[in-house]
């Protein structure tokens, strides 16, 4: 049979052409039954729950940052001045910036080490220096950068994020600024 098919693909072809619209014709031209029932469940059991998530607090920024032009341009940097919340420590904190302006998604700032640009204040609160080299990148003439601290918790969770606005400015850090927006 299947070797006449072969050699007939015409045949084939009409055979499946007649038959699929056939069969579906069919399917919706026999009866259905649907059957009542009088069956019902009840159940007077009440039971309750609650979710919740897990909330990190935020770091908090102590003063205003500034943006450090350097000599030509050179060593230009920003300083953010932030707190922890108690129980934290900058092995938590990561730092993020955003990747086209002001408003745009947050990543971590690669090549970036807190620990390493990070001190302590006589306070207890700390001042970490984001060198404007890694920022270059991001930052066109004119354009605003966020910058951005970020609680990570052992949980997997992550705080909101404090942030500021940082613009290189021109060659050489001329018109640089920075400015708190959390």
């Amino acid at each position: 049979m299947t070797r006449g098919l072969r050699r007939h693909p015409r045949l084939t072809a009409v055979v499946a052409g007649v038959m699929v619209p056939l069969t579906l014709l069919l399917g919706t031209l026999l009866p259905t039954v649907i059957e009542r029932t009088e069956a019902g469940w009840t159940d007077e059991t009440v039971t309750s729950a609650e979710a919740h998530a897990a909330v990190i607090p935020a770091a908090i920024l102590t003063q205003e940052c500034d943006f450090e032009p350097g000599l030509l341009g050179l060593r230009a940097r920003v300083e953010i001045f932030w707190a922890l919340p108690e129980g934290y420590t900058v092995d938590d904190v990561q730092v993020q910036a955003s990747t086209s302006g002001l408003g745009s998604v947050l990543a971590p700032l690669t090549g970036f080490s807190v620990q390493g640009s990070t001190v302590t204040l006589p306070d207890g609160s700390f001042r970490t220096d984001v060198p404007a080299n890694l920022l270059g990148g991001l930052l066109g003439l004119g354009s605003e950068l966020e910058i951005a601290l970020v609680v990570q918790d052992d949980s997997g969770w992550d705080s909101q994020p404090v942030s500021i606005a940082s613009n290189a400015g021109l060659i050489g850090g001329i018109g640089g600024s920075c400015r708190n927006l959390t």
